[in-house]
């Protein structure tokens, strides 16, 4: 069994504007040095395999089919053997 850990973050070139929003946020709190806010998911889930090879495939197909917009986003995972 594998716990995989996935971090899904808009791509560099695509507008983020709920980071925007939150950079705002900050500001009316009086944070002006706050600049380039990015908003992006974070995922834990378990997989019920005994291989890490098959365990990066589904992540992978996981990912790129439903977590994230291949459009607009990137993802990057971990995974961890569990005991």
């Amino acid at each position: 069994m594998f716990k995989a850990k996935v971090l899904i973050k808009r791509r560099p070139s695509i507008l983020d504007p709920q980071g925007k929003a939150v950079e705002k946020g900050a500001e009316h709190l009086g944070l002006s040095n706050i600049r380039n806010t990015r908003i992006g998911k974070y995922i834990e889930f378990d997989l019920d395999v005994k291989d890490r090879k098959a365990a990066e495939k589904e992540v992978n197909e996981y990912c790129s089919k439903l977590l994230a917009n291949p459009i607009m986003e990137d993802f990057e995972f971990t995974l961890e053997e569990v005991k």
